[in-house]
């Protein structure tokens, strides 16, 4: 089975995946001091409930947006899977296609793992909305090229700006309201109309803009954790897609096999 492992800002996820089945999926906060061994311990608790042992997992594969994270998560294939890692982006798991836009090497791995996956299970031009530490929302034309894109604060960033700032907000949970208006009677209910309902708006807003500029229909794929929270007040999504990453990691494990 493959580990693929999706280093971000905020979070690391590991999947497990039998093919492009998912198994399992775990989460540990980001801390790029985190050894190999720390990770070991951890991962193989959880593998160990779900009633799987490493060795099980013949193949590891690694997106990273924190460099510092990669050579621990080098070693954990290393030392506890016997496998090198495959590192997205680099030989023998290029990306494969076209990034085109001024500096190709600035590119996120996890935007251009999402492209790749979505051009895979989609057709025709796509816009991809990644609901992270930042909001990504990116162009990936009707040839599967990577075309450019918008890099927003997400909302929990959003959030813990507005409140670190001004000392007498509260901290609230992010969720959908339960009353449509958004004339806020209170303070909380204020905030949560104005990072809930405001987002929505950035977000049609942003990809309007995009759907003009493209000049072609597109295809709106949205993943991440808060897409679903989103979903049932907006009709921008066509399709989202839990583990577009994760799926596109599994995706360039594949290419690099038959390679």
């Amino acid at each position: 089975m493959l580990l693929a492992i999706d280093a971000g800002n905020t979070n690391v996820v590991f999947a497990l995946l039998d093919g492009r089945e998912v198994k399992g999926r775990w989460r540990i906060a980001t801390d790029p001091r985190r050894t190999a061994d720390e990770y070991a311990v951890w991962l193989s608790q959880l593998l160990s409930l779900e009633g799987y042992d490493r060795s099980q997992v013949d193949g590891v594969i690694v997106s990273t947006v924190v460099p510092r994270a990669t050579h621990n998560l080098q070693w954990l294939a290393e030392k506890y899977f016997k496998t090198d890692a495959l590192i997205a982006g680099q030989k023998p798991v290029e990306w494969g296609m076209a990034i085109d836009v001024q500096e190709p090497q600035s590119l996120g791995a996890d935007r251009a793992v999402n492209a790749i996956a979505a051009h895979a299970l989609h057709e025709g031009d796509l816009i991809v909305i990644d609901f992270g530490t930042a909001s990504t929302i990116d162009w990936v034309d009707f040839r599967g090229a990577y075309k450019g894109g918008i890099i927003a604060p997400g909302i929990n960033l959003s959030l813990d700006a507005l409140v670190s700032a001004a000392a007498k907000l509260p901290r609230i949970a992010i969720e959908a309201p339960a009353d449509p208006t958004v004339i806020g009677r209170d303070t909380v209910s204020q905030m949560n109309i104005g990072i809930y309902w405001g987002y929505i708006a950035m977000i049609e807003g942003l990809v309007a803009r995009m759907k003009a500029e493209i000049g072609r229909p597109a295809k709106v794929i949205a993943t991440g954790g808060l897409a679903v929270l989103f979903e049932q007040h907006t009709d921008v999504f066509d399709a989202i897609e839990p583990d577009l990453t994760i799926q596109g990691l599994a995706m360039l494990w594949e290419r690099a096999q038959r390679a």
